[in-house]
């Protein structure tokens, strides 16, 4: 029989929220794929990050969150909480989709060979563990996929 472990469990809901298959409906990847660069980068909100600075933002924290689990003690903060989109056009928002991808998915995996008993060592840096940390990387995406689904509609209506 095969056992599922915590640490598979938590790579596959953060894989659901990312790629898809999400019990609440598109994840972030599904939202993105008739986003092109234009779209990607509007502001139909005013003091609201655009879908590209999310998308970067996103990747920024599974970053973080794969360099906290290699035991480095990181916080991200000005650009590199929100970093700058340098140019825009075609290529570069589906560079910045692929780099986001490319994070999450070495994310996932360090996530699925993580031993169980990691789950509870202490973040570098911080005063939780590893099991809330992972939980609230999940939370993280969809939390701004749900923004990136409300941007992609105020955009239309502009």
């Amino acid at each position: 029989m095969l056992r599922i472990t915590e640490s598979g469990l938590i790579a596959e809901e953060l894989r659901r929220a990312f790629e898809g298959d999400a019990w609440h409906g598109p994840a972030l990847l599904e939202l993105l794929e008739d986003v092109d660069a234009e779209t990607s980068a509007a502001k139909p909100l005013p003091e609201v990050h655009s879908i590209w600075e999310l998308v970067l933002h996103i990747a920024a924290w599974d970053g973080v969150a794969c360099r906290r689990l290699n035991g480095e003690t990181t916080q991200l903060v000005g650009d590199a909480d929100f970093p700058p989109i340098s140019k825009v056009d075609e290529v570069a928002w589906r560079e910045a989709v692929a780099q986001a991808r490319l994070t999450h998915d070495s994310l996932v995996k360090m996530v699925a060979e993580l031993p169980e008993p990691r789950l509870r060592d202490r973040v570098p840096g911080k005063d939780y563990d590893f099991h809330f940390m992972l939980h609230g990387v999940a939370q993280h995406e969809l939390y701004h996929a749900g923004q990136i689904a409300i941007l992609k509609k105020a955009a239309r209506r502009v």
